[in-house]
């Protein structure tokens, strides 16, 4: 999932760092498959999307995510509560700030495996990284069919997840660029036909 460079949430205290979980809470896992029918349903709209792009590297209030993400506080906190009920977020911290309570919500894990990818979870990731990319002063986009026999598809599947997994990131406070990888075989036009 691409990621989008974090910026300080509205409040005067930092956020807590996502190398160290907050007291009685675990790190984040590595993966979670993303199996059950909420969780499907979770991923099928633009912002979710983006919420949990924007919550890959660090925790992040409601109001910080809805300044990094130009949209309404009370739109943020309906789509991290679908995510939240659905498995994919959770509540990292909690702090007393100014006489209220400010919670810091972060991904349950570093990266979500959708093993049977459905279209609507797809159409809204696609959508999610074509308004990152509408944002980012920098991007590269490419596109490209080939022909492959089955295991050359295979062998370069492979091979570009190695590169992506093998990428090593920089210090905290460098920007956070999103990668997204993406192999398919094109359906043939004489495939549906009888």
């Amino acid at each position: 999932m691409p990621e989008h460079p974090p910026q300080s949430p509205p409040s005067s205290q930092s956020p807590p760092s996502s190398q160290s979980p907050s007291p009685g809470q675990p790190p984040p896992r590595q993966v979670v498959e993303i199996e059950s029918p909420e969780q499907h349903a979770a991923l099928a709209h633009p912002l979710r999307q983006r919420l949990l792009f924007s919550l890959g590297h660090e925790p992040a209030t409601i109001s910080g995510l809805a300044v990094r993400l130009g949209t309404a506080k009370g739109n943020v906190a309906h789509h991290l509560k679908v995510l939240r009920t659905a498995g994919l977020v959770r509540v990292a911290e909690t702090r007393k700030v100014r006489g209220g309570t400010e919670q810091y919500y972060q991904r349950v894990a570093e990266r979500m495996a959708v093993a049977e990818p459905r279209t609507e979870g797809t159409a809204a990731m696609l959508g999610a990284v074509a308004q990152e990319l509408g944002r980012s002063p920098q991007t590269t986009l490419s596109l490209r069919h080939v022909r492959l026999s089955p295991d050359k598809a295979r062998e370069l599947a492979e091979t570009l997840a190695r590169l992506v997994d093998e990428a090593e990131e920089d210090a905290d406070g460098q920007p956070v660029h999103g990668v997204l990888v993406a192999l398919y075989e094109q359906v043939r036009p004489d495939a549906d036909r009888p």
